[in-house]
């Protein structure tokens, strides 16, 4: 199998030297976690068919072992039946003696049964052993991958930022926020001398009303008396004409 050499790829993959190398350190991550998957399905697959022989193998040590009782019965079987004179001797000895070939046929293919089924057990715990080694790499590697997910999230806004900033000065922010400042300050200055303006206009306005306010009460009282002696009151009222 390939998968230690996967392992090597991937934890080559962790070192800064590779990284610095990589055009996409986490694309090529996810990829290696997906063949590392890949190859632990491969291996799960080759455990299960490795157990089976290994089952098969404990069922025939089983099955040969019990057939190799069968044939020594029978074999005993034979031999009493011939004393008992149920059965010829010379006959129950030919029968006697195939049952014990076909007993040490079976012992022998319990003993071949026997070393298969170490093999694939011993096969099977190696294999075990493997698959969660493996499983432990990819947990590992899945969680590097998590961190190494938001290190670049991390590092890509904070590059933003500090971009952003760097920026300021050449995009001439700063002194574009000076100036606006300096042309408030003009502005709200212009607006302070046209209410000063305006505050003085108002003050000669109230003067020039305030001598015209004299000016007519003098007409008025010209234009009373005018009156008056167009009535023939002058002098006074009419009360003070008839009390003379």
């Amino acid at each position: 199998m390939n998968i230690f050499r996967r392992l090597f790829k991937i934890g080559k993959a962790e070192a800064h030297s590779a990284v610095d190398k990589l055009e996409d350190p986490i694309k090529m991550t996810e990829q290696g976690i997906r063949d590392l998957k890949e190859d632990l399905d491969k291996a799960v697959q080759a455990l299960a068919e490795v157990k089976a022989l290994a089952i098969r193998a404990r069922n025939d040590v089983e099955s040969e072992t019990e057939k190799a009782k069968d044939y020594e019965n029978k074999a005993m079987m034979l031999l009493q039946q011939a004393q008992k004179g149920e059965l010829d001797p010379a006959e129950a000895d030919r029968l006697a003696t195939n049952a014990l070939v076909k007993k040490e046929e079976c012992v022998a293919q319990v003993a071949r049964a026997k070393q298969d089924q170490e093999k694939f057990e011993n096969h099977a715990n190696t294999m075990d052993s493997n698959i969660k080694r493996l499983k432990s790499q990819i947990s590992h590697y899945e969680n590097e991958l998590k961190t190494l997910k938001a290190r670049v999230k991390v590092s890509s806004a904070t590059k933003n930022i500090n971009k952003q900033m760097a920026d300021i000065d050449s995009s001439s922010t700063v002194s574009m926020l000076e100036r606006m400042k300096e042309k408030v300050a003009q502005e709200e200055a212009l607006a302070e001398s046209y209410g000063e303006l305006a505050k003085e206009s108002r003050s000669i306005d109230d003067e020039i009303d305030k001598a015209l306010e004299g000016a007519s009460e003098a007409q008025a009282s010209e234009a009373l008396e005018a009156l008056k002696k167009k009535m023939g009151l002058e002098g006074g009222d009419t009360g003070e004409s008839t009390e003379s």
